[in-house]
């Protein structure tokens, strides 16, 4: 099996193409202090039919690690007070912004959330040297998507807010990929 990866970015903010509201309130909030429970809650709940694995081993310490870094921010759509996706922004190289992790709770696919939480990301992904005093601007908002990542509904819903792809790879699979973590 072929696993093609796309890269994809916007260079300005100006590209943000925002979706349409969602058809219920949803609340966005930047999850402040770094937990990792709720951030591996999220990465486990939200990436689990989608063969996240690359985080599955890790210990408490190596996620405060991550999330504790200036310039690394969680945002968590909430409907009615329940968690229904997160965007991970890592904004710790200096002018640019990769959205390192993204997505919903099963339960809040198909209902609109996405393309708004994804227009939030980008928003704060551009603004984030407001939230970081001495952080230089950013110049490029980046991410990578793959056949494992939910297609097509996944690179489509990146493309509809105005990310631009520039690099495109397929490789074949590994046949020993198990989807679950090394041992």
């Amino acid at each position: 099996m072929e696993i093609t990866t796309w890269y994809l970015e916007q260079t300005d903010p100006a590209a943000i193409r925002p979706s349409a509201a969602p058809g219920e309130p949803v609340a966005i909030t930047r999850a402040e202090v770094p937990s990792p429970e709720f951030n591996r809650f999220l990465y486990t709940t939200v990436g689990g039919d989608w063969q996240w694995t690359d985080r599955l081993g890790w210990d408490r310490q190596r996620w405060l690690d991550l999330l504790a870094q200036p310039g690394y921010e969680t945002w968590v759509a909430y409907v009615r007070g329940t968690p229904a996706g997160f965007a991970e922004l890592d904004g710790t190289k200096p002018g640019e912004v990769e959205l390192a992790y993204f997505g919903l709770l099963p339960a809040f696919t198909g209902r609109g959330i996405g393309g708004h939480l994804l227009t939030v990301a980008l928003r704060r992904a551009w603004d984030l040297p407001e939230r970081r005093p001495g952080a230089e601007p950013i110049r490029r908002v980046w991410v990578h998507t793959c056949t494992l990542d939910g297609q097509p509904a996944a690179l489509a819903n990146y493309q509809r807010r105005g990310l631009t792809i520039y690099r495109t790879e397929t490789r074949d699979r590994d046949p020993d990929f198990t989807g679950q973590p090394a041992q």
